[in-house]
């Protein structure tokens, strides 16, 4: 395979982009090795802002199991369902997550569901261990992209752009490629490329901007959940936009609508009404404000 990821209008050419490393004779993937770094920096971010918030720091190692675990098999749930075409007359092929196919939505919603338990378990805030865990989860994101990025996956359609991205035909999935792409081909030394958006690097500078505004905001927020609420709404933003570039859209049936676009726009519209209504409830008196 061609190890060549190139941007050619940033006069960037990357000649040998490896997909995995050999230690003592293991081969260990980039992407898990990416994973796993931003897992680990993640817990720190959470651990860093428990203590700032007088909570129990040690609580959130816990917790970060539960929810990696939670959210692994909740993103491969969620891929599975609505790429069932492709699993159905393969069922062991579901197993297989080393093919590929986690969601990140799906990965949200069962981390989520892992902490109701917890909260409900332990008797703690809900609202206050997703506020502690929001910036964590969107650092995660951010490495996990350029996890993408090595398996040269999530990418959109063919584009000129400043941050074109060229890859070797060889080197990406098949029924990724789009008939634009192909009509676009560009042939150097032998070597055939698509020229594509970058959407991991889309969505990875996006969740940067995202990360900041949360680190900003959490000194602001008027009730527990706030910042969570505030994670969804921003991601949300970005995800409507990038997704409409990606190739790899998982589309809901019948319709045909991307499905993490559509979920996208429900959840920037359905956590900004929550948002606006707790913030008027709060400063009309109803309740009680947290800090």
């Amino acid at each position: 395979m061609d190890m060549e990821i190139n941007f050619p209008n940033l006069g960037i050419y990357l000649d040998h982009v490896g997909k995995n490393i050999s230690i003592f004779g293991f081969s260990i993937a980039y992407y898990g090795i990416v994973i796993v770094t931003g897992m680990m920096i993640a817990i720190w971010i959470a651990q860093r802002e428990a203590k700032r918030t007088g909570q129990n720091p040690e609580q959130y190692l816990d917790l970060a199991m539960i929810g990696i675990a939670a959210g692994i098999l909740g993103a491969r749930i969620y891929y599975v369902i609505f790429a069932w075409d492709y699993y159905k007359d393969d069922l062991l092929s579901i197993f297989n997550i080393r093919q590929g196919g986690l969601a990140i939505y799906g990965g949200i919603i069962g981390a989520c569901i892992a902490v109701v338990i917890y909260s409900r378990k332990k008797k703690q805030n809900f609202g206050l261990l997703m506020d502690t865990a929001s910036m964590s989860i969107v650092f995660g994101q951010i490495m996990g992209r350029w996890g993408n990025f090595f398996n040269r996956e999530a990418f959109g359609d063919y584009t000129n752009n400043l941050f074109a991205m060229q890859l070797p035909v060889s080197a990406v999935r098949a029924n990724e490629i789009t008939q634009k792409m192909w009509d676009h081909v560009v042939t150097v030394n032998g070597v055939e490329y698509i020229q594509v958006h970058p959407t991991f690097l889309y969505e990875s500078l996006w969740n940067v901007s995202v990360l900041l505004f949360l680190f900003w905001f959490r000194k602001r927020k008027k009730f527990n959940g706030e910042v969570f609420l505030m994670y969804l709404i921003g991601y949300g933003l970005g995800r409507i936009w990038i997704e409409g570039l990606r190739t790899d859209q998982l589309l809901l049936p019948v319709v045909g609508l991307p499905v993490s676009q559509l979920l996208s726009g429900c959840l920037v519209v359905g956590c900004t009404i929550l948002v606006v209504w707790k913030r008027k409830k709060l400063s009309s008196g109803g309740e009680t404000a947290h800090s």
